[in-house]
């Protein structure tokens, strides 16, 4: 049980009982109405001490948790409050507090796709109201990676609530490689993001193998029949990405070891910014190199991260990838050993 939710229990209920004006309170009186609402609501049944009790007036009393709670104690005995009109449920959302949300929100707004955000950031802007509060532009201190251009985007809570209720979807999709958009049914099962783009994983109704879906190439969706949806068994998603790079996999696809020698000045850049999750330091050379090893999947994505290092990384096993990489590199030299047209 949360140490902070146990504490709220007991913050409630000292101030349900100091909001009964029509009584004297007692510590001892506290402690008992602490105790029992601790045992009906979370059945602990060993009761609460004097000292935990005093320690919780002190903090209601302090701007520790922004209660400030006019508590006072009469014939040094009797506890109550000098405010009539006070409750901590009464207590407003302090000006920390809203820095605090505002600031999870701007963190939070590289996922625009979710309307959750949008719906917080309303949220957020009627506290401010309800604070009488006017404060000035304050500059940005985190900026993280996003690209508002991206096609797609708007697509991600129409899927995120499909997966979480079971719901088929009828969507309409146009790869870059047809020359029209396709109609199919499919299942749902995991939106995945990869540097900033996002998929669907799914199945369709038609088929028994998981695809993946970009999100950009979406046309239109339509829910359908909740009743005809169809879980797909022996796939844990939470892993099912565990062994790759990007989102370029089949179900019969297996990681498999591959070696990379990288240089001496993008060594420490690969160490302190793994390639994968996998990866291991197997060997490191007296000039500064370092060998490494990756429990991967071959697909485009990890082609595309090696050569994006260029002449800093060389390729060490397998040799089927080693000769894939050293194929496109040719290629890619023959682009450059010809005249522009």
């Amino acid at each position: 049980m949360s140490t902070n939710k146990l504490a709220l229990i007991r913050y409630k209920t000292i101030d349900n009982c100091l909001c009964q004006r029509h009584r004297k309170w007692t510590l001892e009186d506290l402690i008992e109405k602490v105790s029992d609402a601790l045992y009906e609501l979370e059945g602990i049944h060993n009761g609460i001490s004097k000292r935990t009790i005093q320690g919780d007036i002190q903090l209601m009393r302090s701007n520790k948790l922004g209660y400030n709670a006019p508590i006072i104690v009469t014939d040094r005995k009797f506890y109550s409050y000098s405010d009539p009109t006070y409750s901590i449920s009464n207590s407003p959302i302090t000006s920390l507090d809203m820095k605090k949300m505002k600031e999870a929100v701007d963190l939070l707004k590289h996922l625009n796709g979710f309307s959750y955000f949008d719906e917080m950031s309303d949220m957020i802007l009627r506290l401010e109201n309800s604070l009488n509060k006017s404060e000035g532009a304050q500059k940005p201190v985190v900026q993280m990676e996003s690209n508002k251009l991206l096609k797609g985007l708007n697509w991600i809570s129409t899927l995120h609530h499909a997966i979480l209720e079971e719901i088929p979807l009828l969507i309409t999709y146009k790869s870059f490689k047809s020359l029209g958009p396709i109609q199919d049914v499919y299942y749902p099962y995991l939106l995945k993001e990869y540097r900033n783009r996002w998929f669907l994983i799914c199945k369709p109704k038609k088929g028994n193998l998981l695809i993946t879906l970009a999100l950009d190439r979406i046309v239109d969706i339509d829910e359908m029949a909740k009743n005809g949806f169809i879980p797909y068994e022996g796939i844990d998603f939470d892993r099912y990405f565990a062994d790759t790079i990007g989102v370029t996999k089949s179900q019969k696809d297996r990681g498999q070891k591959v070696i990379l020698k990288i240089d001496s000045f993008n060594a420490p850049y690969v160490e302190t910014k793994p390639l994968h999750n996998s990866q291991q330091i197997i060997h490191k050379k007296d000039d500064g190199s370092i060998m490494i090893r990756l429990d991967v999947i071959l697909n485009f994505e990890l082609e595309r991260e090696i050569l994006g290092f260029g002449e800093n990384i060389e390729v060490i096993a397998p040799r089927n990838l080693r000769d894939r990489i050293k194929k496109r590199i040719s290629k890619n030299l023959q682009q450059y050993t010809k005249e522009i047209e």
